[in-house]
């Protein structure tokens, strides 16, 4: 990786340019990645793939005009030529009365250590062996009778943000990642499932034993699946799941969705949308957090926050655009690449775990669906109707009695969000989290 403070001299460089060409201000993003990926099926490699990349982004505005331009090329004549095209554009394009960057004031000074990068680089070998191991395992349990393979990757990056506003600082960031997918079963009564770890560092995750482990026993508690009955009854979300529905939740909590007037939660700031004790969390400062990163893409204060409290919608997630199209203050949420202008995205988003065990969540349920995974895209921004095919097993007695597949689990994600229960089975995974969910009074459409 590239030494930082040259990364942040070359960025200073581009923008003392900048604004001798004409631009009124400027920021750059420069971001270097390494990565590396493997495939392993049926014992034999399928995949041994390494990238290496370095992208800058220059951003410049001339009055409330703006423009960026990226560049794989950091030759000093490619450098020169992206500074002459970015200044002609932003002096050419229709202005943006709600671009701009930073006043000092909003700009992040005290750089927190999020523990975000790995130093440890895998070799090919090593990962090659985790994949072995997860797909061997997964394989060996009884019932399985093919393999779609398992894969495992790593990856490393350094981001650089630097602006005429004086801000310039930068962070490192790595993610390991292995998964193993097989199939039970055999010709048209086949049944596929997987299991997934990541980690920022290599310590934390799962074992591949484990994750072969659990994706071959998941694909075989498939096999056979019934077609259920078309009713209104309790539905509960597995956690690889359920952290869709926070992503739900984070899309119409967006600042650029709000001031669109495209959220179905746009009117309902301050307002209980959750039950009552029902807390939501956005922590980019979260410790090897998969999402965590110290200060946002455009060099705000960040910090964590509590979106939902006590089932209150507390704010929405903004970048300084959609701020000042809502006239609020930014919270710190701008996320960017080199060829884009920053855009709102929430970071280490996770629903707190509840008091009830999974099992006990399920307990007094005569008849319903426990769902473990979701098709489909089915909803409305606008509304918050939800529609998506499903797949998982059919609760009877409150206790899990036999797969089922192809079912439809509707409602509105007013009314979902307002009947939910999390049970206490959190588990920081992705980088958006819940534990396991029920909600009350959906629809379940089958045969």
């Amino acid at each position: 990786m590239s030494d930082s403070s040259n990364m942040l001299d070359q960025l200073s460089d581009l923008l003392n340019k900048a604004q001798a060409r004409g631009a009124d201000a400027a920021d750059a993003v420069y971001i270097e990645s390494q990565s590396l990926a493997v495939a392993e099926r049926l014992g034999q490699p399928e995949k041994l793939e390494r990238s290496e990349s370095a992208d800058i982004g220059l951003r410049a505005l001339v009055g409330r005009r703006q423009a960026i331009v990226s560049s794989s090329d950091a030759s000093p004549e490619a450098l020169g030529e992206l500074v002459d095209r970015v200044v002609d554009m932003a002096k050419s394009v229709p202005e943006d009365p709600y671009c701009g960057l930073a006043d000092p004031d909003q700009l992040a000074t005290e750089i927190v250590d999020i523990d975000s990068y790995d130093p440890a680089e895998p070799t090919a070998e090593t990962l090659v062996g985790w994949a072995k191991r997860a797909e061997e395992t997964a394989r060996a349990v009884d019932g399985v009778t093919n393999s779609e393979g398992a894969e495992a990757g790593w990856g490393r990056a350094s981001v650089c943000v630097a602006a005429t506003n004086g801000f310039a600082q930068t962070y490192a960031s790595s993610h390991y990642s292995l998964s193993a997918s097989v199939l039970a079963g055999e010709g048209t009564g086949m049944e596929r499932d997987y299991d997934y770890t990541g980690a920022v560092y290599a310590a934390d995750m799962m074992t591949p034993e484990d994750v072969g482990r659990n994706a071959g026993e998941k694909a075989v508690k498939r096999l056979n699946p019934r077609k259920a009955d078309t009713v209104q009854a309790p539905v509960i979300y597995d956690p690889r799941v359920s952290r869709g529905l926070l992503g739900h939740l984070s899309s119409a909590i967006n600042g650029a969705s709000v001031a669109r007037d495209t959220s179905f939660l746009k009117d309902k700031m301050g307002q209980q949308i959750f039950p009552a004790a029902i807390n939501i969390i956005d922590d980019p400062h979260r410790a090897r957090g998969l999402r965590s990163k110290p200060f946002d893409g455009e060099g705000v204060t960040n910090k964590r926050r509590l979106v939902i409290d006590d089932g209150v919608l507390t704010t929405w997630i903004l970048d300084l655009r959609s701020s000042r199209q809502l006239g609020l203050e930014t919270t710190g949420h701008a996320s960017r690449g080199a060829g884009s202008p920053p855009s709102p995205s929430s970071t280490n988003l996770y629903m707190e775990a509840g008091n009830k065990t999974p099992a006990a969540l399920m307990a007094d349920i005569k008849s319903g669906l426990y769902v473990t995974e979701l098709i489909g895209f089915g909803i409305n921004g606008l509304t918050g109707d939800y529609s998506r095919g499903a797949a998982g097993f059919w609760i009877e007695d409150g206790k899990i009695a036999y797969p089922v597949s192809e079912v439809t689990v509707a409602g509105n994600l007013n009314d979902m969000f307002l009947n939910l229960t999390p049970a206490n089975d959190l588990d920081f995974r992705y980088g958006v989290d819940a534990p396991t969910i029920r909600i009350d009074g959906l629809t379940i459409a089958g045969k």
